[in-house]
């Protein structure tokens, strides 16, 4: 007869069960959404998956409640027994590390995050090393020992999609072309002891789909990344194909939306992500393939490693201070801290509700390579004795509601993790001439691209605005976001007396969702640099015609593809599948 600790453990090892079940499920349907050009429901079920999460964990919490009414459950003793009936349950399953992520919620959700305590959590990882086989189960291998070609169109042969290529001849002779000009020359040995990696999994996101691989010799790896596209005819193409790492790298963005990609061992899949962007964290790559929620505690993980090993302090983030939240970071760490202050500046007028609801709506959305992801945590604890005096008097003056002071430790009941980045008007201080025209047809790009993912940024100072170090332009200040379709663009009206042409403030009624486009030149105040290199590319933006344009196409639900790569490496599809020999296809590969 069971205990009442290994049927709890039961419940949620079943409760687990059943959302990775379904996970893989909607996961495995990308293929089918990809080939019929389905993408309304790509982002809808892309935003289904996110929460399946909380939804099993809050299902999984009332089925516990209802079978041990009046029982032990909030007692740590017990959860000691519970986790230990878990953990063997779970040794030998493919995915433990989600599992094991799974007990954690549920534990964090009944004791409300307060009861942070290895005994009766998985602070600590049970799982083992991978095998050293790992690879076979994920991984096709092909041996460069004929013609190159050959073993491309077998690639290509080997990942089945349900619709015929567009011009599949031209497709390998552009990367037969790229192979040659970008890895063959880096290759100091014998070509045939040259093999190629791929992966079995097809990795899908809005209206791409990406085949993964890298070419291995000696001790020399070379990651790629094939886009296809869908031509929405009945027929598909390679766009393109990625060598560089940092280009890789970029595809894995902690700005771009999560991949769905069919992961029953999530482990050994980001273990060879791993080896082609050996500096992405494992939190980022749990992120990127949709294990969000794992991807928290790899990184809290990371994070008390990093304090054992560290010895600086935490400070407040430099650059002007916000007028919702306090930004704090540490200077050794990739990571800034954002708390949400008790009370707003004016002119904000935002709720803590509201600015919560801002942030959820991004980590639902498909953030199109503009918007940073953030994570969100309860009950942060940091050492007392590596906060900075500064911090801890700014956190008492604007935030001390959400402050809890132990003996050696304060907890910060809610804060929000995000990437480091340039605030990108510091980055323009010292910007050369060169360097803050290309920062700003990076923010023209990013408003664009933000807004016709039906995303209007609200306040676009370049204060909210991050410089990466790829050189991108992100933005991560979220509190005054809106649906664009929700706007109303308009001009401002022309002055019909002297004193209207004179007022200090507008004399004309202004509505909560009015946006004036010719006032957007005022967030370049005392910055006629920038101005004029923002104007130069991107004038369009001050008139109201371009956003109506941008509302239309929304109401048509037209939805744009942002390539996760630079234009000018897309392949030509207008150039003849066989060449004469002395033409060469006419493509900036890398």
């Amino acid at each position: 007869m069971m205990t009442d600790s290994q049927n709890i453990a039961e419940i949620i090892f079943d409760g687990f069960n059943r959302y990775f079940s379904r996970f893989q499920e909607i996961t495995n349907e990308a293929q089918f959404r990809f080939e019929n050009a389905l993408w309304q429901e790509v982002q809808e079920m892309s935003a289904f998956r996110i929460d399946l999460y909380k939804d099993s964990v809050i299902e999984t919490l009332e089925s516990i409640k209802t079978s041990h009414k009046g029982s032990t459950i909030l007692q740590s003793d017990q959860w000691k027994k519970i986790k230990s009936a878990y953990s063997q349950g779970i040794q030998e399953k493919p995915n433990i590390e989600i599992a094991e992520t799974y007990f954690n919620s549920i534990v964090c959700s009944l004791f409300d995050h307060q009861q942070i305590d290895d005994e009766i959590m998985f602070i600590h990882s049970t799982q083992k090393q991978c095998p050293i086989e790992w690879h076979d189960n994920i991984l096709r291998r092909y041996r460069i020992d004929t013609r190159i070609s050959m073993v491309v169109e077998r690639i290509l042969d080997d990942i089945h999609f349900n619709l015929p290529y567009e011009n599949k001849a031209r497709d390998i002779r552009y990367i037969v072309y790229a192979i040659k000009k970008f890895v063959y020359p880096k290759i100091k040995t014998d070509r045939s002891k040259v093999s190629i990696e791929v992966l079995k999994s097809i990795f899908f996101r809005n209206k791409g789909a990406y085949i993964v691989g890298r070419a291995l010799w000696e001790n020399n790896t070379i990651p790629f990344v094939l886009p296809i596209l869908n031509n929405e005819n009945g027929t598909i193409y390679i766009d393109t194909v990625i060598f560089e790492p940092d280009d890789v790298s970029i595809i894995f963005s902690f700005t771009r939306s999560y991949f769905m990609v069919s992961t029953p061992i999530p482990s050994y899949l980001v273990n060879f992500l791993k080896s082609l962007i050996p500096h992405k964290g494992l939190e980022e790559l749990y992120n990127s393939i949709g294990f969000n929620k794992h991807g928290k505690t790899e990184f809290y993980r990371n994070f008390i490693k990093h304090l054992e090993k560290s010895e600086d302090k935490f400070v407040l983030a430099p650059g002007i201070k916000g007028m919702v939240m306090t930004v704090f970071t540490l200077p050794s760490f990739d990571i800034v801290f954002k708390v949400i202050k008790d009370r707003f500046d004016p002119p904000k007028e935002v709720t803590h509700a509201i600015v919560r609801e801002k942030y959820k709506l991004v980590s639902r959305h498909d953030r199109v390579g503009r918007m940073a992801d953030t994570q969100e945590y309860a009950y942060f604890r940091l050492p007392l004795n590596r906060c900075s005096d500064e911090l801890l008097e700014e956190l008492k003056k604007v935030a001390p509601s959400a402050l809890i002071f132990l003996e050696n430790e304060i907890v910060i009941k809610h804060l929000y993790t995000e990437r480091k980045m340039i605030p990108l008007n510091l980055y323009l201080q010292t910007a050369s001439e060169s360097q803050i025209e290309a920062a700003m047809d990076e923010y023209g790009n990013a408003i664009k691209q933000i807004s016709s993912a039906n995303i209007f940024p609200g306040d676009m100072l370049l204060k909210n605005f991050g410089v990466t170090r790829h050189g991108r332009v992100v933005f991560y200040d979220y509190d005054e976001i809106c649906f664009l379709d929700e706007c109303h663009f308009r001009k401002v009206p022309t002055p019909q007396t002297e004193e209207q042409e004179m007022a200090s403030s507008p004399w004309y009624h202004v509505d909560p969702c009015d946006v004036f486009p010719e006032e957007f030149c005022l967030f370049f105040t005392g910055n006629p640099s920038a101005k004029k290199a923002f104007e130069k590319h991107h004038k369009d933006l001050y008139t109201t015609e371009f956003w109506l344009k941008l509302q239309e196409d929304i109401a048509k639900g037209k939805i744009e593809h942002m390539f996760p790569y630079r234009r000018n490496k897309r392949f030509s599809r207008t150039v003849a599948a066989r060449p004469t020999s002395n033409s060469e296809p006419e493509v900036d590969v890398q």
